[in-house]
């Protein structure tokens, strides 16, 4: 029994051929996570949040998102949430990136200390609209300032393509009109490229196939992540099928908190507790310590007041009683 009063319930770790030896874990509870939560988390416990999920062994940890309050109320305190970080942000082992759609959040992030950021583009034309009320070429040209003096800055820059397997008004996205996209953000300077499964329609077949697609076309597959989610109970096949084509980083969080806010249908974000169950039982390293983070979301889920979805959370949690 662990001090956290969860069990050390840990799955008897069985390699398998053709994976990686390590996945680092982009956890994005603290930011889309927290995001669409219509009551306001107070700034104090969202700090605590990150703090506690760096403490289970977390390292890299979206922190929050400098965008117009208007858009997304929730982060309108990151300005005041990332003095609260200050002790973590020099860390040089740890990262917290911020999402920042514009060269105004990118400032203001800058003002604050922040080594690394990300942008938020679109596979199709449909939900560049709805969540950027431009084109996809408008939201990259927008985007290509913000990459230029991040990289001038000496940051890290994480490109986010949302809806590449589905889009709620447009149907199955033809894999080369993701490509095209992903290509372009990878030319404009992004260090790492998140594959968006917004509405959680993909299958194993179809992530094979983007990502031959992709690294076929000069994109490395060492700059690749994959962000599930779980609508149709596909987020753990679709990461295993990311990760036989040597993808090492994959989005989840924490809980399994989070969906996507202009996608009705999709439910929440790939459970970071169920993904590390995987890896840990396939023999892989993520250095995280599953016992402190369940601690940690069923922690959070109390601050939500509602119990924590993630199937690991709540088989760890049923075994203690």
């Amino acid at each position: 029994m662990s001090g956290s009063g969860l069990p050390e319930g840990l799955p008897m770790a069985v390699p398998a051929g053709g994976l990686p030896a390590e996945v680092r874990i982009h956890e994005v509870g603290a930011r889309d996570g927290l995001q669409n939560e219509k009551t306001v988390v107070p700034t104090s416990v969202k700090a605590e949040f990150v703090h506690r999920l760096a403490g289970a062994g977390l390292r890299t940890i979206e922190a929050t998102s400098f965008v117009h309050p208007k858009w997304v109320p929730q982060l309108a305190d990151a300005a005041e949430l990332v003095p609260q970080l200050a002790d973590l942000l020099a860390d040089p082992a740890l990262r917290l990136p911020v999402l920042v759609p514009n060269q105004r959040g990118l400032e203001r992030a800058l003002e604050l200390g922040v080594r690394e950021i990300a942008v938020f583009g679109s596979a199709t034309e449909s939900f560049a609209r709805a969540n950027l009320n431009r084109t996809v070429d408008e939201s990259l040209a927008m985007f290509e300032p913000v990459v230029a003096r991040a990289r001038a800055e000496g940051l890290r820059v994480r490109g986010y393509l949302s809806m590449c397997f589905g889009d709620p008004w447009e149907g199955p996205v033809p894999i080369g009109q993701v490509a095209g996209v992903a290509r372009r953000l990878h030319a404009m300077g992004c260090t790492e490229l998140s594959l968006g499964d917004t509405i959680g329609v993909a299958t194993p077949g179809h992530v094979t196939a983007l990502l031959a697609e992709l690294t076929g076309g000069g994109v490395p597959v060492e700059q690749l992540a994959v962000h599930f989610h779980d609508t149709y109970g596909q987020a753990l096949a679709n990461t295993l099928a990311a990760l036989q084509q040597g993808v090492t980083v994959v989005d989840a969080s924490a809980g399994g908190l989070g969906g996507c806010p202009f996608a009705k249908s999709a439910t929440g974000n790939l459970a970071t507790e169920d993904l590390v169950w995987m890896l840990h039982g396939l023999g892989i390293r993520t250095g995280v310590d599953l016992v402190r983070l369940s601690a940690t979301s069923v922690w959070m889920a109390e601050q939500l007041g509602r119990p924590s979805p993630s199937r690991t959370v709540r088989a760890l949690t049923h075994q203690e009683q």
